[in-house]
């Protein structure tokens, strides 16, 4: 089978080939259609890998059997949801499947394309060796739905020098991958606790609109409605 690749068709796409490294449960239903998650593991070149959340419908699994260690190609969305936790809303991102196939070929791919607008004002930064990072969050309009998926993306060199210059209400088309990474959270006791954070790491961005710059701000807060 071929591997699937980005069109212009959406604003938003993303497609994983990887290995499915935890069995499918089922997270909720809606209006009797039943969803579940599970979780892909995807290699990079340097040997690391990449953990991608997914949900996916049992319509779209059509009887289907998912097992870990399988091999798979997801395509759909990289969709974002808040979730209540520890008292505090939590932004929760994950790959919303919307066509699976088993592969034989076992060919790693990561890719996902974004066109929204810059919601939080960029935030720029150096690490301790200088390397130049921003970090920014798109809203992305879902299509037919009154709702917007919030994503946040990581800027690395020149590019993050350029998104750093820009203001709330450009809209940007990015591409790059879902990039998972661990990191420690220490806790007022003393104790601390290993999470996963997930975002877009960027190969490439462009400018492709500017709302910023309409006479009335009013149209501008329409383009994040909840």
């Amino acid at each position: 089978m071929e591997y699937t690749k980005l069109n212009e068709e959406t604003c938003n796409q993303a497609v994983v080939a990887g290995t499915v490294c935890e069995q499918p449960k089922k997270s909720h239903d809606i209006d009797g259609e039943n969803f579940y998650e599970f979780a892909v593991e995807v290699k990079r070149l340097s040997g690391k890998a990449d953990f991608v959340p997914v949900t996916i419908s049992e319509r779209t699994l059509l009887g289907k059997d998912l097992n870990v260690g399988d091999f798979v190609q997801l395509c759909g969305q990289y969709r974002s949801y808040n979730k209540l936790q520890e008292e505090k809303s939590r932004l929760i991102l994950h790959l919303f499947a919307k066509d699976f196939q088993t592969l034989d070929e076992e060919k790693n791919l990561n890719e996902v394309k974004l066109s929204g607008f810059i919601c939080k004002q960029p935030v720029y930064r150096k690490t301790p060796f200088e390397r130049e990072i921003c970090d920014v969050l798109l809203a992305i309009n879902r299509i037919n739905h009154r709702k917007s998926d919030y994503i946040p993306c990581i800027l690395w060199g020149r590019n993050a020098r350029f998104v750093a210059e820009q203001n709330i209400g450009c809209k940007l088309e990015i591409v790059g991958r879902i990039q998972s990474r661990e990191y420690t959270k220490r806790y007022e006791s003393g104790e601390s606790e290993v999470k996963m954070a997930y975002e877009v790491s960027c190969q490439s961005v462009s400018i492709i609109g500017n709302i910023s710059k309409l006479a009335e701000p009013a149209q501008s807060a329409n383009v994040v409605n909840d």
